[in-house]
């Protein structure tokens, strides 16, 4: 296979720019550095189009392995042929390439495996002829031998059939046609154990019958648990109708003496080899399929989750709800650091609400807190409502905001969390991550194992290896598209960017500590560990925001700024212009030239021109800035309060494959399901909604038992 045309055409590339994509990654290269400064060599692809065309390249590559080790094994057999040659060259799949090897593999004992070492490989070859032209019984009997185990006529063609059930078996065209039948016509149905499944989660799947082409893969996901817990039995049907036809079209001609044998020998391969061996591959794909949309779903919501805008400038006080132990208080400044700390106890079963209150409203005061982040687990609800109403008597103007504590405990027992806070126990350093999450989620989420920041569905029935690549290439895309600050990023945070691993992140926190401060990327070659390779991949993500050169507070890498350079020159232009705010009429100037023209002159590809003219105008832009910001609240809601056709603001909290969980202000997330978020047809919710979107949601109804609300976004003037 010609892997650079094949990638080429898969995803609609000039082959030119297919080949110089894999130059680059088999250089060395990082994803977000190809994505930002090798546009020209791409055609200025995305980051994610550049990972699925990564991934496609390692699968193609892994199949070209495959290919080479079953042509190598045929080839040992004096087996190989122009017919085996030509279908392995056209086999575009794993599964193809196995199924051409299947005849050829090394079989463990089987029931054709006995048969051929009883000598009855010749009778079943005649049989399978179907050219016969006496009873099969005489052709039989002179293979009956007591010295090879064939005890009689009836042995041998029992034998005879099971080997030519095998070959039947292992018919790679056939194969194939029955498992495109399969996946189209099939059923994937399930039956419910009621005693197993004590609290009745699989209830809904007692009888269940979906067709194997169109069920959602959150269903598929649902089945596999419930099996897994013994609580369903699933299978895929089919009507035999649909493919023994096929099976007989492949292999049954019309001969008087072989009938019966053929018929009851395809109806034996197809229920004891066949169907079996096609059902477990159908399952697998299913699941594979809705592994991948589960991640994917992750990653939809994780993006937007790591990119919500930070409250930058403000004091917040991070509120961990607890009931026995208390509730943990920490107050954090514009920069993050830790001002105070306490313990308060107006939760059951202590109940010193006055006492809590008086402290709290103390701390306020006393560090100019702006914000409350109050942390969204056990006891939040009673937080809230003391919260909300110490705002009322607080002569300071404050607001709180609900934050999500997904993953806090995680991070707060981590070894990370020790190395940051070594004075402080689990609980106030939970206190200090919910803080934190609010002031700058992308910094202080990077901080926690990705799987436990609380989106999308199902994380522990994924194949954990994938679910932490891809989401870890999320948040590697999402810190190198908001750039880091170099003097005051933390090692959890340079380990994410291009180029940059743990241990040399280290060294540069080592580096910045003994010079206090980074005043230029230059300086970066001066970190222990430090090569051009690794100051090539990392130098443009990362951001000195009070330096000696405006352009290291920018995006623009240090190889451009000759071309910057040039660019100023051309038009009479001067650095300071650039940190004044000086060049609104660049774009003007440069259309007047001409793009292409002004790219040429200063040695730099359009693409190029394009982003260093951004950063040029908005020098030490925050991409997080054009997000919505998280809601602010000064009262509070209750479950209690909801009717049927209230309109509220909520935010999405969770988008899956039937629908998006909004937070409406109620401790209790309601969902929207897929067929209330528009007029218009969508096939996903995540065609529409993302994770932190602001939306209008009316109320359908509310149940107070089971704690469920449903929303609608119809319908709303």
């Amino acid at each position: 296979m010609d892997i650079v045309k094949e990638l080429a055409y898969e995803f609609n590339l000039k082959e030119l720019y297919s080949q110089n994509i894999i130059n680059l990654i088999d250089e060395g290269n990082t994803i977000p550095f190809i994505a930002r400064y090798r546009k020209e060599m791409h055609g200025a692809c995305d980051d994610q189009v550049l990972r699925n065309f990564a991934d496609r390249l390692n699968y193609l590559r892994n199949l070209n392995k495959e290919k080479e080790k079953v042509e190598k094994v045929i080839r040992e057999q004096e087996k190989w042929t122009p017919e085996i040659e030509k279908a392995l060259a056209d086999a575009l799949t794993l599964t193809e390439v196995e199924d051409i090897y299947r005849p050829y593999k090394p079989k463990r004992k089987t029931r054709a495996t006995m048969a051929q070492a009883k000598g009855l490989q010749p009778l079943a070859d005649e049989i399978l002829k179907q050219e016969l032209s006496a009873p099969v019984e005489q052709l039989a009997a002179q293979y009956v031998s007591e010295e090879k185990g064939v005890k009689d006529v009836a042995d041998a063609i029992a034998g005879a059939k099971d080997i030519i059930a095998e070959v039947i078996s292992d018919d790679a065209n056939l194969r194939k046609t029955l498992r495109e039948i399969i996946a189209q016509k099939a059923n994937i149905v399930s039956t419910w154990d009621e005693e197993a499944d004590e609290n009745k989660t699989y209830e809904n799947y007692k009888e269940f019958k979906g067709e194997v082409s169109k069920i959602p893969s959150h269903r598929i996901l649902a089945l596999n648990r419930g099996e897994n817990e013994k609580c369903l039995k699933v299978s895929i049907e089919i009507n035999p109708k649909l493919t023994i036809p096929e099976i007989e079209k492949a292999y049954k001609k019309d001969n008087a003496y072989t009938n019966n044998i053929m018929d009851e020998t395809i109806a034996d391969c197809y229920d004891r080899l066949l169907f079996p061996s096609l059902e477990r591959e159908c399952r697998s794909a299913l699941t594979d399929r809705a592994n991948e949309q589960a991640i994917k779903m992750f990653e939809v919501n994780l993006k937007p989750l790591l990119l919500q805008a930070p409250l930058k400038n403000n004091v917040i006080m991070g509120y961990d709800p607890g009931y026995y132990n208390g509730c943990k208080i920490a107050v954090i400044d514009t920069k993050g650091d830790v001002l105070d700390t306490a313990v308060v106890h107006p939760t059951p079963p202590q109940n010193k609400v006055e006492e809590a209150k008086k402290k709290l409203l103390d701390m306020i005061m006393r560090n100019k807190v702006d914000i409350v982040a109050i942390g969204n687990g056990t006891a939040s609800k009673e937080s809230e409502i003391l919260v909300a109403d110490l705002i009322k008597q607080c002569p300071r103007k404050v607001s709180y905001a609900m934050v999500n504590e997904a993953g806090a405990s995680v991070y707060s027992a981590s070894k990370l969390a020790a190395k940051e806070f070594p004075d402080y126990d689990v609980n106030l350093r939970s206190a200090v991550s919910i803080a934190r999450r609010l002031q700058d989620p992308l910094a202080e989420l990077i901080k926690i194992d990705v799987k436990s920041i609380g989106v999308g569905q199902y994380q522990h029935d994924m194949p954990q290896n994938r679910l932490t690549e891809v989401l870890t290439n999320t948040v590697e895309d999402c810190v190198n598209s908001v750039g880091v600050d170099l003097n005051t990023a933390s090692v959890s945070l340079l380990s994410f960017v291009s180029g940059i691993s743990g241990s040399l992140a280290e060294n540069i926190i080592d580096y910045r500590s003994q010079v206090k401060h980074i005043n230029n990327r230059e300086e970066l070659l001066k970190v222990k560990k430090m090569g051009p390779k690794a100051y090539e991949q990392c130098a443009g993500f990362l951001r000195i925001t009070d330096g000696d050169n405006i352009l290291d507070n920018t995006a623009v890498h240090p190889e451009s700024y000759p071309a910057v350079k040039k660019l100023l020159a051309l038009f009479k232009l001067s650095d300071e212009q650039i940190r004044d705010g000086g060049l609104t009429a660049l774009p003007k100037l440069i259309e007047q030239k001409g793009e292409n023209a002004v790219a040429e002159a200063i040695g730099v590809g359009v693409p190029t021109l394009n982003d260093i003219v951004k950063e040029l105008l908005k020098p030490g832009r925050d991409i997080r800035e054009d997000m919505p910001l998280p809601e602010l609240r000064s009262d509070i809601l209750s479950m209690e309060d909801l009717k049927p056709d209230m309109v509220l603001d909520g935010t999405v909290r969770n988008v899956i494959d039937f629908g998006a969980f909004v937070d409406i202000g109620v401790h209790q997330d309601g969902l929207v399901h897929i067929s209330q978020i528009s007029n218009s047809y969508i096939s996903h919710p995540s065609d529409v909604l993302k994770v932190g979107q602001k939306v209008k949601v009316k109320v359908l109804s509310v149940d107070l038992n089971k704690k469920r609300i449903s929303l609608t976004m119809k319908g709303i003037d």
